[in-house]
């Protein structure tokens, strides 16, 4: 609606309501509170009802010195918070620290022998690895030696192509050692797509690996880093030098052979540098410590450069007040590296505390569904932390959790909104109604958590994200600026509106994007360097209860606007699964003469049931019943997968274009089954079609 004037339209009795752009109507009815369990609260390191209290807004930014002191610092900082260029913020400006240091070195004396990484390789019939804090700390150094000798320094990029081994971690932590900034590109990404971010970031090394398995495969992976290499040349960049690791280290598997005077196995690099001890790079707080590059379908990918300080802190903060992680506990993320998830809940944020993480280099579906609680039950894990998409697979598979003896204490969702029926299946049938359920809400732009419960002195909400994390202070915005208020009802852009250190730096080579994307719409004064001007927009719509939960309704782009209603397409998707048999559901806009758009429903179906018209009108009349009538789908199909990315994204733009006749999907050979494509175009466009 230009402008954002109202418009009228009239419901089902006649009543008149005014629409616009600045509000979205919002569905979903209210979920139940739960409590945590006793026995976590006893052992929890937050119990103190105050704690939150020291993170209010009249404490801040001073706050932050709380997380930054879990750290070990060379030098101390001068000023906490710098807002002199906004806002592109700097954090504990004067201080100097290394993060290889903080996550390695200073644990040796009274973590040396404990395992800092236990490795699980995906075939089942071979042997983990363990490496303790010492361990660690001997391979780091001898990477670090190996980057030395190749001309690497403090400030140069390297880009890393690498899948879910120990290798991955071990260069990720040289790199820190030395200051230079790290680039990961995730492993299922193809050869193209780590071309373009080889060529944005500069590097002139990458360090790969020969192959490794992946759902009962052998994957060829050097093939896809020769693709990348040549693809950069073709771009104008010349890589120098590739780095290969070897998934068996005696033993070189890749069809692709290594390039004269180009590619160096690591093997014989590490013999050569056997032994080797690197002395740590003090770098400054504002240093990049890593730059980690969005996956955005369309345009130049978007290279997110988080600080070396403000970071660590931040995550370390996070891991240690909010995800509860202690000496003794066993964490599991089950999130690629490859992602900002790996990078901060995986590597950076528990080595920070001196933890124990567990790496799994496979799917959790392999060689069947139950793989995960066996993995949970050999080795004793104790945190959980993974995405509602694997969840909802591993639901839909039939996984039975309650054949094996093990015992979350707290269990994490990330990386998208997870419908309440999806988590009240992995609090009650994966955590055994034993384990606090941490449902969080952030992006790749922000480092770490922005929603999260107290997990000790909050209770859980079904749905939703919980309150702002500690030191985070979220508000809802119409489309103008106005504040919608807790408990109204309404929904609209979730944003922050204070700065706080694990957000990126900047855009890599492009800060203006930063500026446009983030902050550009709701910046009260361009002119002005109070933070309290600068609110951080995530692009998420959210709606805020009476207590201050937010529950995420998606991407604002992923509105749907029917006859002037604008219906968030979780609650669709929320609504279809509550009925029995649907394993997962994907709602996209179809153009509609009339209405403008009407949703199109696709659902998938848990393994023993068929396909039939009448799941198909449970699931329209579910929709219809607990949302109303106006998102009552125009079609209910039934498909046998969805078009997903290798990391399990639904790709509901390939969606769209079906619904609308479209045939403009893109490169879909990076999907994990493209051929499904075709199939639902069939089952759409074609004939024999399940729907209602």
């Amino acid at each position: 609606m230009a402008g954002g004037k109202g418009k009228k339209v009239k419901n089902e009795n006649e009543k008149e309501l005014k629409i616009t752009e600045a509000e979205v109507a919002v569905h979903w009815g209210e979920e139940e509170y739960i409590d945590p369990p006793e026995e976590f609260i006893r052992q929890a390191y937050v119990t103190d009802p105050s704690f939150r209290e020291k993170f209010k807004e009249e404490n801040f930014p001073e706050c932050f010195h709380i997380y930054a002191n879990l750290l070990d610092w060379d030098r101390y900082w001068h000023t906490t918070l710098d807002t002199s260029n906004p806002p592109f913020w700097k954090w504990f400006v004067g201080g100097k620290l290394n993060a290889c240091y903080n996550c390695v070195d200073r644990h040796l004396k009274k973590f040396g022998n404990k395992a800092a990484i236990i490795w699980v390789p995906e075939p089942e019939d071979e042997s983990k690895r363990v490496l303790t804090y010492y361990d660690l700390y001997y391979q780091v150094n001898v990477v670090a030696s190996i980057l030395q000798s190749m001309g690497l320094k403090a400030g140069d990029t390297v880009t890393l192509y690498m899948p879910m081994v120990l290798e991955l971690p071990i260069t990720m932590l040289a790199c820190a050692r030395l200051g230079i900034i790290h680039s990961q590109v995730f492993s299922g990404f193809s050869g193209h797509a780590c071309a373009e971010r080889i060529v944005d970031a500069e590097s002139k090394v990458l360090i790969t690996i020969d192959g490794y398995y992946r759902n009962g495969k052998w994957i060829d992976h050097k093939k896809n880093a020769d693709l990348a290499v040549n693809i950069a040349a073709e771009k104008g960049h010349k890589v120098e030098k590739v780095l290969i690791w070897q998934r068996f280290r005696e033993q070189y598997k890749s069809e692709s052979k290594p390039v004269e005077g180009r590619d160096f196995l690591m093997k014989d690099l590490l013999k050569e540098h056997r032994g080797k001890k690197v002395p740590y790079v003090p770098m400054p707080a504002e240093a990049p410590l890593f730059i980690m590059y969005t996956s955005g379908s369309t345009g130049k990918p978007k290279g997110c450069v988080h600080s070396t300080g403000g970071y660590l802190a931040y995550v370390a903060g996070t891991c240690r007040y909010m995800h509860d992680i202690q000496p003794e506990d066993i964490h599991w993320c089950m999130a690629d590296i490859g992602w900002i998830t790996g990078h901060s809940y995986i590597v950076y944020g528990p080595l920070a505390l001196g933890a124990t993480v567990l790496i799994y280099e496979g799917v959790p579906t392999y060689p069947d569904p139950d793989r995960p609680w066996r993995i949970a039950e050999r080795y004793g894990v104790t945190i959980f932390h993974t995405a509602p998409t694997a969840i909802r697979l591993l639901k839909k598979m039939g996984s039975d959790p309650s054949k094996y003896d093990y015992k979350f204490k707290l269990m994490v969702t990330v990386g998208e909104p997870i419908e309440p029926e999806v988590w009240r299946w992995y609090y009650t049938a994966v955590g055994k109604r034993q384990a606090v359920v941490l449902d969080t809400w952030w992006q790749t732009e922000t480092g770490g958590w922005l929603c999260a419960h107290l997990a000790a002195l909050e209770p859980m909400k079904p749905g939703s994200a919980g309150p702002g994390a500690l030191g985070i202070y979220p508000v809802i915005y119409d489309e103008h600026g106005n504040e919608i208020p807790p408990g109204s009802g309404k929904a609209g852009y979730i944003c922050i509106r204070n700065p706080w250190p694990g957000r990126m730096l900047t855009i890599w080579k492009n800060p203006e994007r930063m500026v446009k994307g983030y902050y550009e719409k709701f910046c009260k004064n361009k002119e002005s360097k109070d933070w309290r001007d600068w609110p951080y927009m995530a692009g998420d719509a959210a709606t805020c209860d009476k207590r201050g939960y937010f529950r995420i309704l998606g991407r604002m782009d992923d509105i749907i606007n029917v006859a002037g209603h604008r219906l968030g397409t979780k609650e669709i998707e929320s609504a279809a699964l509550t009925v029995e048999g649907v394993a997962e559901a994907a709602v996209v806009p179809r153009i509609d003469e009339l209405k403008g758009h009407v949703p199109d429903l696709y659902i998938s179906l848990k393994e023993g049931y068929e396909p039939s018209p009448e799941i198909a009108e449970k699931v329209r009349m579910a929709v219809r019943n607990i949302i109303g009538p106006i998102a009552t789908p125009a079609h209910v199909y039934i498909v046998p997968d969805m078009p997903k990315t290798r990391s399990g994204k639904i790709m509901r733009r390939i969606l769209a274009c079906i619904s609308n006749g479209r045939r403009d999907f893109g490169d879909i050979s990076t999907l994990l089954d493209p051929n499904v494509v075709e199939k639902i175009w069939e089952i759409v466009q074609g004939e024999g079609s399940i729907t209602v």
